[in-house]
């Protein structure tokens, strides 16, 4: 494909996952345009991209009508509250984003005859009855619990996806996305990795909710990214997980950041949040097979780079 002019809108595009797809996509060679209303998004994410030709950032709510002037060839919506934290604190924000801001952004694709890869997430599967999850399991959710503001609106968002790929014929993408790290993301996130990180740094307990046996698969931002760029540029129309099935007891993790802080930390244990996962693991069979994708960087590499990253934040 020649990348001469390709122009990519990515919505929340000044957030962790956004700002790092923007590097991903003007390192390919295409033109981006960045749209982010700061709600949970930081400018300092893609400052160093602002004085590129090749970008443009656009301060504006994703709820609202979206209007680029000129051709666009692919819409990624990233616009959204991701951790428990925002979500639980911007309830109707986070519907709002995953029904009108991706109808909003569904418009824009089908107006420019672009590609639309919609950023959805592993909580579609909720509290999982099924294990590892794969794409075809419907999930185990909780719709009016304090999770499925998020939950739900990931899930009608796909909905959408599917209706506008059905009826209006837009080429759609759909990652579900699963437990992701790495630089940029926020001292107070309030998801495991930030939290363990920045209560190690400081030498303070270190909270784990229930007895931390509850499991996560996390992966590394880089090979997250990679796996995003695959499928927009595959012909899966249909939810594709993307993911690190290395599965880790979240009080192992805890203590593995502990060791890597060299920290004086101990670990405490608090009552675990409603419909909070007991298990998460992604089946990434279909992404292997589709996409030739599959996570390479180990875990304790990709948990020292972003260990640097929080020092800088933290310790600076």
């Amino acid at each position: 494909m020649n990348t001469s002019k390709i122009v990519s809108v990515v919505t929340g595009g000044a957030g962790f996952l956004g700002s790092h797809l923007c590097d991903r996509l003007l390192n390919e060679g295409y033109h981006v345009i960045c749209i982010d209303n700061l709600i949970t998004g930081d400018t300092a994410n893609i400052a160093h991209l602002l004085g590129k030709a090749e970008f443009r950032f656009f301060k504006h709510d994703v709820t609202n009508y979206i209007f680029i002037e000129g051709p666009v060839h692919h819409v990624l919506h990233f616009a959204s509250p991701a951790s428990p934290i925002d979500y639980l604190k911007l309830p109707i924000q986070t519907l709002k984003v995953g029904s009108l801001g991706t109808h909003k952004a569904l418009g824009l694709a089908k107006a420019k005859n672009a590609t639309f890869l919609l950023a959805s997430t592993s909580e579609v599967y909720g509290d999982p009855l099924e294990h590892p999850q794969a794409e075809s399991y419907w999930g185990n959710v909780n719709p009016i619990g304090f999770r499925g503001v998020y939950d739900e609106a990931k899930r009608f968002a796909e909905a959408m996806t599917m209706a506008y790929h059905r009826y209006h014929g837009v080429e759609t993408r759909i990652a579900r996305i699963f437990n992701t790290y790495g630089p940029r993301m926020r001292v107070d996130d309030g998801r495991a990795i930030p939290a363990f990180m920045s209560q190690a740094l400081r030498n303070e307990p270190v909270t784990v909710f229930g007895d931390g046996s509850q499991t996560r698969s996390v992966c590394y931002v880089d090979d997250l990214i990679d796996g995003i760029f695959r499928l927009l540029l595959s012909d899966a129309n249909e939810p594709v997980n993307i993911g690190n099935p290395d599965e880790i007891p979240v009080h192992q993790l805890a203590e593995e950041i502990i060791t890597l802080a060299r920290s004086a930390s101990n670990i405490i244990y608090k009552e675990l949040p409603q419909d909070d996962p007991k298990i998460r693991q992604p089946d990434i069979t279909k992404a292997k097979a589709e996409l030739q994708w599959e996570p390479k960087i180990p875990r304790k590499e990709g948990l020292q780079k972003t260990l640097e990253y929080f020092k800088q934040k933290i310790l600076a």
